[in-house]
C-alpha cells in the first residue's frame, strides 16, 4: 500500500511516501523542511511565523517527496493508494496548512484520506523498517500488549496498546512535558534552543578533565513515588530556578546543573515506565518522540529494563523518525488504511487538542 503522508503540526513541514506491507512499513522518501534556525532567536516556536513558513514550504516539500520516491508528478496520483494527514494535536494555524493541502489533493486526485493523530504517528515510528534499527532486541512482529513511553516538547505519555490502533493512556503529563522542561531549563542556563540537545551536550561535559558533578547540586524527582503513572516537570523547572538564584557561581557549574536536571528527568521517566510494564505485564516496550533522541535516556532505559524487567522486545525508532516527520504519520496512516479507517475529505477537521484514542 503506497501512501503520501503530510505533517505540519508545529514547526516542521514534512511529506513522505511509504509502502506498507503486513506489519512493516518501508520509507521510500521522507522530506522535512525545518524551521529551527528561524525560531532560535525567540527561544521557542512563534505560531504566526511557523504558519507562514508552512505555506511557503508545503507544496515544494510534497513534490520533493514524490520525486524522491521515484514517482512521476503527473502519474503519481494513479500510483498512490491513500493520503495520510496529521489533524492534531498541534498548533492550529500550522495544522490548517497541511490539512487544507491534503484535502485538496484527495479531492483532485480522487484518493481516500486518513486522519492521523500526531502522537499515534510517534508511536508508529517504531514499525518503520530499518536495516540498522537501533534497539536492544528486534522482533519481526511486535508482540502485544505493548507499552510506549512517548516524550516530546508538548507530550509526555505512557500508552498501553493491546493491539494495533488500540490505545489506552495510563500516564499523562499534568503540566510541562519533558521536552518543554528541557527547553525552559536550557533557557535558564543560557544554552539556547532547542533545549533537549543543548542540555544533553552540556551534561556530556561532566566527566571530562576539570569538569565534575557537584554533590551539592541536587534537584527533586517529581512524582517519582506517586501511586499513578502521571508526570509533572514544572516543579523541577522551578527547583532549578531557585537553585541558580542561590548559587552566585552557577555559571561556572553549567555542565553539572545540566547533568543533574537531565538525570532527574530520566529517573522519573524510567521509573514510571518500569512500574507500568510490571503492572500490565507487557511483552514489548517502546520509546518514541523527540526526547527519545537523548542518548543518555536510551542507554539508561535499556540498562534499567535488562536489570529489572525483561520484555521480549525493547525498541525505539531510527534517528530520522524520532523528531517530527511525515514517515511516522504514513506508518500510522498505513495501519489505519489497512483497517479501512478512512474519513471523507470534506469531514477532515483541525483539532489542536485531538485526543489519542
Amino acid at each position: 500500500m503506497l501512501i503520501l503522508s503530510i505533517e505540519s503540526s508545529c514547526d516542521e513541514t514534512a511529506a513522505a511516501v511509504i509502502d506498507g506491507r503486513r506489519d512493516n512499513v518501508r520509507v521510500l522518501s521522507n522530506v522535512v523542511a525545518s524551521q529551527i534556525a528561524i525560531h532560535q532567536k525567540y527561544a521557542g516556536v512563534v505560531p504566526e511565523i511557523a504558519a507562514r513558513e508552512h505555506i511557503l514550504n508545503i507544496l515544494p516539500v510534497i513534490n520533493e517527496a514524490l520525486v524522491k520516491a521515484g514517482l512521476d508528478l503527473k502519474t503519481a496520483p494513479k500510483k498512490l493508494d491513500a493520503i495520510a494527514i496529521t489533524t492534531g494535536p498541534g498548533l492550529i494555524t500550522s495544522l490548517m496548512t497541511g490539512i487544507e493541502t491534503a484535502k485538496t489533493l484527495a479531492y483532485v486526485w480522487k484518493l481516500p484520506i486518513v486522519s492521523v493523530n500526531h502522537i499515534a504517528g510517534h508511536i508508529y515510528a517504531n514499525w518503520i523498517e530499518s536495516e540498522s534499527r537501533e534497539s536492544l532486541v528486534v522482533s519481526q512482529n511486535s508482540k502485544f500488549p505493548a507499552l510506549i513511553l512517548t516524550v516530546s516538547g508538548g507530550h509526555n505519555l505512557l500508552v498501553l496498546m493491546k493491539n494495533h490502533l488500540k490505545f489506552k493512556i495510563i500516564g499523562d503529563t499534568l503540566d510541562d512535558a519533558a521536552g518543554e522542561a528541557f527547553d525552559k531549563a536550557a533557557k535558564m542556563l543560557g544554552l539556547g534552543y532547542p533545549g533537549g540537545p543543548a542540555i544533553a551536550a552540556a551534561a556530556a561535559g561532566v566527566g571530562r578533565p576539570g569538569v565534575c558533578r557537584d554533590p551539592e547540586i541536587k534537584l527533586p524527582r517529581p512524582m517519582l513515588n506517586a501511586a499513578n503513572f502521571n508526570f509533572s516537570f514544572s516543579g523541577l523547572k522551578t527547583a532549578l530556578l531557585y537553585a541558580l538564584k542561590k548559587d552566585k557561581d552557577w555559571q561556572k557549574k553549567i555542565p553539572a546543573y545540566a547533568a543533574e536536571f537531565q538525570q532527574a528527568v530520566i529517573d522519573v521517566l524510567i521509573h514510571k515506565t518500569i512500574k507500568a510494564a510490571q503492572k500490565y505485564k507487557v511483552k514489548t516496550v517502546m520509546l518514541s518522540g523527540g526526547v527519545s533522541s537523548n542518548l543518555e535516556l536510551q542507554k539508561q532505559f535499556i540498562a534499567a529494563f535488562k536489570n529489572s524487567y525483561a520484555p521480549s522486545d525493547i525498541r525505539y525508532p531510527k534517528a530520522d523518525f524520532r523528531t517530527d516527520n511525515a514517515a511516522m504519520i504514513g506508518a500510522a496512516g498505513y495501519f489505519m488504511a489497512r483497517a479501512k479507517k478512512f474519513t471523507k475529505w470534506e469531514k477532515i477537521k483541525v483539532d489542536p487538542n485531538l485526543p489519542l484514542k
